[in-house]
């Protein structure tokens, strides 16, 4: 069930008036408005609200011809019927956030920079503590009490509401629920209503699809997206009879609170997915998914054949001889060991876990039949015969997506070699990356729909096993060790790379080739079953 999509339904439905049924006698929005306005004049009169927080406020009202009109604080009237989204029921208004709120402002963090954070003090909320209709304070973060001195107007007050008006996150809205106060920061805005009673039924529409569209349409296009106060203040909200408000906020809780108790048991079903493909892969590279057979061709007899297969590359002239072939075997002692070049070395230590018998241990560069590297650095055009296998291709859930792949410019193809081009069963790795390192996928031919050839670009590394070694097994034994490469990255936090010389040396548990079809096999008709599971949740 897409309980987003649902959610969503249900706020359009109730910030049109289509939720609950509509009652004649219920006392319309027009007068609830009126009693706002009375209580801004008020507290202007009394000091609590400055010229510039009435300034803006206007009335929407329908003329005789049908129309809505707005009337602005000058006197002046404009016809604004282009700018109305949608019809209302009788009963209901229109009104700019503006006219329902005594501030709209936000934090001035930037005043705030070189001071500490603290363990006590005042709580600051940023757009990390903002969740939709959910304040999120997991980990809070606190100022020294001298900042309330310094920003005033950024102190909130219970029954606040923050809504994120910078980066990817904006439009996210909830009410400040606490009794302490708290400050924020120039990436939260603040509405204080004048009205406590309408702030349930505010945030619920400022979190619906009508007004986050609102938010992203007037974002300003800068670096960083954000949302300037005025065009938030200068928003249409859908205002209907106070009771009707109580009965929609009725109807939105029950609702919505069964949603989250749906989407909550489908996280963790979703969870639970994982967790059994994470065991899965877990179970097949230590030989412990499929019977292990004492009659399979032991795997000691690929090596043979990997030597076989690699001389006959070497007389092609396809590959180079490995100067330091590697050979990894068990002594009379039963203790690992590794002989490289003549020379003999202990790596009992380096042995990660027991693998059956008929299984053995190799370096990951005598597993394939080219070098362990990167693509090069592309050059790109708007369309070419050849395309470019980025580390965005490698997604985080879909598996590989062709789609996202950008055009070489074919001028630079002397630079590609044959054996460059990706080919059918390549894994490949992002080796670069905050977030992405150490992803591992597989390349398929069925993946490239667009029938082009495709070369890997600076950031991916490919691995190409020789054809006694299941490509999709290798595969399955990278990504079982995938969360141990996404720390193997080497340099600063924003520049770590993956380098392929950890790659080379990585060890790989290699059964018999009979085991490699039989694990593959097993893995894919159970990831099939799962998956079936998973796109019914959505």
């Amino acid at each position: 069930m897409d309980t987003k999509a649902l959610r969503q339904k249900i706020l359009d439905l109730a910030i049109r008036g289509k939720l609950v049924p509509q009652n004649p006698n219920d006392e319309p929005a027009s007068i609830l408005l009126e009693k706002i306005r009375e209580q801004k004049q008020q507290m202007f009169k009394e000091g609590k609200l400055k010229k510039k927080d009435i300034k803006n406020d206007s009335i929407i009202f329908k003329g005789e011809d049908n129309l809505h009109y707005e009337k602005f604080a000058d006197g002046s009237v404009k016809c604004i019927e282009d700018e109305i989204p949608f019809e209302l029921p009788e009963g209901w208004s229109w009104s700019r956030l503006a006219s329902l709120t005594a501030i709209i402002t936000k934090g001035a963090s930037p005043k705030w920079q070189g001071v500490d954070y603290t363990s006590s003090g005042t709580m600051f909320i940023t757009s990390e503590n903002v969740g939709v209709e959910t304040l999120l304070l997991e980990s809070p973060k606190f100022l020294p009490e001298k900042i309330n001195e310094i920003q005033p107007r950024s102190i909130l007050e219970t029954h606040d509401i923050l809504t994120n008006i910078v980066g990817a996150s904006i439009g996210r809205t909830c009410e400040y629920t606490l009794v302490d106060s708290a400050n924020t920061n120039q990436a939260v805005a603040i509405i204080r209503l004048i009205a406590v009673d309408m702030v349930s039924y505010v945030v619920k529409c400022l979190n619906s699809d009508y007004c986050v569209n609102l938010m992203f349409a007037n974002q300003v296009n800068v670096a960083r997206a954000n949302l300037s106060l005025t065009s938030l203040a200068n928003f249409l909200i859908p205002i209907p009879p106070l009771k009707e408000m109580y009965r929609i906020i009725a109807h939105l809780d029950c609702g919505l609170r069964h949603i989250s108790g749906i989407q909550s048991s489908e996280d963790e079903l979703r969870q639970l997915i994982l967790f059994t493909k994470t065991k899965i892969l877990d179970l097949a590279i230590r030989g412990k998914l499929v019977p292990q057979d004492p009659n399979d061709e032991p795997a000691s007899v690929l090596l043979e054949r990997i030597r076989a297969e690699k001389e006959e590359l070497i007389k092609q002239g396809k590959i180079k001889r490995d100067k330091k072939e590697s050979v990894i075997f068990k002594g009379e002692d039963n203790s690992y060991y590794e002989k490289i070049d003549g020379e003999m070395f202990y790596i009992d230590e380096e042995i990660p876990y027991d693998i059956p018998d008929t299984w053995t241990w190799m370096r990951l560069e005598n597993c394939c039949v080219k070098e362990i590297r990167r693509g090069k650095s592309p050059k790109y055009t708007e369309n070419s015969a050849v395309l470019v296998f980025a580390q965005k291709c490698n997604t985080k859930y879909n598996g590989i997506d062709v789609s996202l792949a950008q055009y070489l410019d074919e001028a630079t193809l002397k630079r590609y070699l044959s054996d460059e081009y990706m080919q059918d069963g390549d894994v490949v790795i992002n080796s670069t990356g905050t977030g992405t390192l150490g992803r591992v996928g597989i390349y398929r031919n069925t993946d490239n729909t667009t029938g082009l050839s495709i070369v890997p670009d600076s950031h991916v590394t490919v691995i190409r096993s020789f054809s006694c070694i299941s490509s999709h097994y290798l595969y399955a034994f990278m990504k079982a060790h995938q969360s141990e490469l996404e720390k193997k990255g080497e340099g600063s936090t924003n520049q770590k790379e993956l380098k392929p010389l950890t790659l080379k040396e990585m060890l790989i548990a290699i059964p018999p080739l009979s085991v490699q079809k039989r694990i593959t096999n097993a893995i894919g008709t159970t990831f099939d079953r799962l998956s079936l599971i998973e796109e019914s949740l959505n």
